[in-house]
């Protein structure tokens, strides 16, 4: 019977997760829906920007934008690891780790190579193996884009001054509640586009083509580092909801084991106390 009480034990230990893991997909689920709304909505709006500034960039003539554009040779590199500040969602923030080794162990081998965190997942394992410049992991707290413009802000005032010589973003890119692909964005010094893919030279611009670019780039490098946000903040939601779908169908199928095995045991014990009951009752007899 002791046998009986373990196995009874783990059931409600099981069930108990269930509840918790259940009730995690569903709070995921629901803050899901609120996520992938913003960024479907705003991707079109950064992709058509960031083209336009690219676009304008390549047409310019002078050194409008030098301190955004400006080609130095990569000494010293920024890596902003964008990932959550809680787990149990998959293989997300690991991905995220794995990806940033790939850049300074082999893309930046022999670099100096700095990493920007946002996101306690990146900061806490990423602190141990790099240089961890700082951690932002308050933003989540109150994501919205002018707390996310301080960051950018921040990021290119440190290309700027010459401290790196460039800044990728490295994030989770949304795609749906089951998958998200990991991307690597160059946010600093920008690409510009050849001239004959940007825009049309028979434009006419008011203000001048130099004032728009030195208005948009500052926002533009805003709006991508949101973006890029917005879709990691939406990528977690979506692996937390499938790694709670999936712990809540695994522990149905423990939970069902166990009750097999309970229900084993508890016949065997039942059968085992009839044939002393009917040992007894022969030697009685006898």
């Amino acid at each position: 019977m002791a046998n009986l009480k373990e196995i009874r034990n783990r059931i409600s230990s099981v069930q108990s997760t269930m509840q918790i893991t259940s009730a995690m997909k569903m709070v995921s689920a629901a803050k899901l829906k609120k996520a992938q709304d913003a960024i479907t909505a705003m991707r079109p709006y950064s992709e058509k920007l960031t083209e336009l500034i690219q676009g304008l960039s390549a047409s310019l003539e002078g050194d409008f934008a030098a301190k955004y554009t400006e080609q130095r040779e990569v000494k010293k590199v920024l890596i902003v690891a964008i990932a959550s500040n809680r787990g149990l969602c998959g293989a997300f923030n690991t991905n995220i780790i794995k990806q940033v080794k790939n850049l300074t162990e082999n893309v930046y081998a022999g670099k100096t190579v700095g990493v920007f965190a946002i996101g306690k997942k990146a900061n806490d394992i990423l602190l141990k193996t790099n240089d961890v410049i700082a951690n932002r992991s308050d933003i989540y707290e109150d994501l919205t884009f002018d707390n996310v413009a301080k960051i950018a802000e921040a990021l290119t005032r440190l290309f700027v001054d010459g401290e790196y010589d460039r800044i990728e973003i490295v994030y989770n890119q949304f795609k749906n509640a089951a998958t998200q692909i990991i991307q690597t964005e160059q946010f600093l010094p920008l690409a510009p586009i050849e001239a004959s893919e940007g825009v049309a030279s028979d434009y006419i611009f008011e203000p001048s083509k130099e004032e728009i670019v030195l208005t948009l780039i500052p926002k533009s490098l805003k709006t991508q580092l949101y973006k890029a946000v917005r879709d990691s903040f939406a990528s977690e939601h979506g692996a937390r909801m499938t790694a709670m779908h999936k712990a809540t169908d695994n522990a149905t199928e423990l939970r069902n084991q166990l009750k097999l095995t309970y229900n084993k045991a508890r016949q065997a014990a039942i059968t085992g106390e009839i044939l002393e009951i009917v040992g007894g009752a022969e030697a009685l007899n006898g």
